[in-house]
């Protein structure tokens, strides 16, 4: 059977990204410019400015090789600060081109522009997404939840189910008997999304740039962050299918559905309405959740092994918390007049004066604390409905935690109800892939649930969710130097402060060693 054409899908929620297809072989690639700049789009039958890359919403696909070096000259035209990130480009050796602001770069001011060397090292895809400001703004001033999307869209369109939506639905063409290649991009802000196509089956074989054992299915969750390889054969009776998202619920989620319309090529009469994926999820289907990520492993073979490491040198247990900082005359919109908060370990990262990375690579003090904690600071039944009151406050601080280079890794993340904020978290670690080796429901015990590891073939990822009330495993080997960010990706807990960062020490040789920053570097 003929393998047609690739299809790039996007569930989007207000982030600015776009996709990479990477295939074999590598070269250095000629600079492009990339023009930020507020566009008028309309949808939802409203007009209003969004920033755009050159223009255009979703943005530009680059298509590159495996080994490739790439020149992006990003020019802000935009009316406030904005940082790229490369997602999933694991950077070797040059985390000055990671992106995210105040931890590898000051962010590049309107007026401004900064030039990104991106260097694809093992990736198969990967995306890039810009800061979202608005939103995340109006509740940091306040306090309080971030509105509800309104929407959310596939390739950039909501889709027939919304008003004023129906004439621009994204449509995907095929051809009876052909197989087609999608790459799945969870682009949406602060949720997890369930995705099908009526009536087909589909064939996952990678995630996270990363092959794995084909797994048929007629459904997949898939967590913001994270990217899926799938398989769809178009062997169904000509005619219209619904390929549909919706939400994953979590505390706050939109409980709309967005579609695109697979139309098959030919002579035929088509339906006055497409058929719709009866098997799509409901939006508070755990099980569906669960059954689909347990049956995610490695493809483990010759070409691509497993080396997941089989003794750890560091180990943390970390918890991840909602929680609330107290305002003067209990004036903000959290609970109890308080600010909302999130944070890891009891620790709400804030984001310093000067990024991270530079002080750390030329000895600048006081920027940041290398004693983020390996173990929660106090323990406590963490997925309890009943919960003592000292664990509501985390501790804002800037706190990183420095690995040895080449030392092998293991981090349990722990989820928590405090403030009975529980809910599936994805959480993404930059520079580096990982094995996500386990995970399960409740309290981790460290006696037992270690002995159900799977150490054979775990899938290799960036994003993992972690369970709701639940926790998940994850081992890497930290042999990237440089400065690395660790957060949750719903945008949201990552604006509260569910973050930290990695300092990965160089290794003992100039090509183990972070490399020279660029010439020009953004002020803060």
């Amino acid at each position: 059977m003929e393998l047609k054409k690739s299809l790039k899908l996007e569930l989007l929620g207000l982030f600015l990204l776009n996709a990479f297809v990477l295939s074999m072989a590598g070269k250095t690639i000629p600079s492009i410019d990339f023009v930020l700049k507020e566009t008028k789009y309309t949808r939802l039958c409203s007009s209003k400015k969004i920033l755009t890359v050159n223009g255009l919403f979703p943005g530009p696909t680059l298509y590159v090789r495996r080994g490739d070096r790439l020149i992006v000259n990003v020019h802000n035209q935009g009316n406030y600060n904005v940082t790229i990130h490369w997602h999933g480009v694991k950077q070797p050796r040059n985390p000055w081109s990671d992106g995210p602001n105040y931890v590898t770069q000051c962010p590049i001011k309107p007026g401004a522009n900064f030039s990104y060397e991106i260097i694809f090292s093992t990736e198969e895809a990967s995306w890039f997404k810009g800061d979202v400001m608005e939103i995340i703004q109006t509740a940091l001033a306040n306090g309080g939840e971030p509105n509800v999307s309104d929407a959310f869209t596939i390739n950039g369109q909501p889709g027939d189910l919304y008003n004023c939506s129906k004439p621009g639905t994204f449509n995907v063409l095929v051809n009876y008997g052909k197989r087609y290649l999608l790459r799945v991009i969870n682009s949406v802000m602060n949720e997890e999304m369930f995705f099908a196509i009526a009536q087909h089956n589909l064939t996952v074989v990678g995630m996270d740039g990363a092959y794995i054992k084909p797994i048929e299915t007629d459904y997949i969750m898939i967590t913001p962050g994270q990217t899926m390889d799938i398989l769809l054969t178009a062997n169904k009776s000509p005619s219209h299918y619904y390929m549909a998202g919706r939400a994953y619920a979590g505390a706050v989620y939109d409980n709309t559905t967005t579609t695109a319309i697979v139309k098959y090529i030919g002579n035929y009469t088509a339906p006055s309405m497409p058929s719709f994926p009866d098997n799509l999820p409901n939006f508070t289907d755990i099980d569906a959740v669960t059954n689909f990520t347990n049956r995610i492993r490695a493809l483990a073979s010759k070409d691509y092994p497993v080396e997941v490491p089989q003794k750890v040198d560091t180990r943390l247990y970390i918890t991840i918390s909602m929680g609330s900082i107290p305002c003067v005359n209990d004036s903000c919109d959290g609970p109890n007049g308080a600010r909302l908060a999130a944070s890891l370990n009891n620790m709400s990262f804030v984001e310093p004066a000067e990024d991270i990375l530079l002080a750390y690579y030329r000895k600048i003090r006081g920027i940041y604390t290398t004693n983020f904690p390996s173990v929660p600071p106090d323990f406590f039944n963490f997925t309890s409905d009943d919960l003592p009151d000292n664990v509501y406050t985390p501790l804002k601080a800037t706190k990183v935690k420095v690995l040895e280079f080449n030392s092998s890794v293991e981090i349990v993340f722990q989820g928590t109800n405090v403030l009975n904020g529980a809910e599936n978290h994805p959480m993404h670690l930059h520079g580096n892939s990982f094995y996500h080796v386990g995970s399960g429901f409740g309290n981790f015990d460290n006696e037992t649930d270690p002995k159900g590891y799977n150490l054979i073939d775990p899938p290799e990822i960036n994003t993992v969710g972690v369970p709701t009330n639940g926790w998940a495993a994850i081992r890497f080997r930290a042999d990237n130097p440089g400065v690395w960010f660790m957060h949750c990706h719903l945008e949201r807990h990552a604006s509260w402060g569910m973050d930290t960062a990695f300092i990965v020490k160089n290794g003992a040789t100039r090509l183990t060693s972070i490399r020279q920053p660029p010439r020009h570097l953004n002020p803060c």
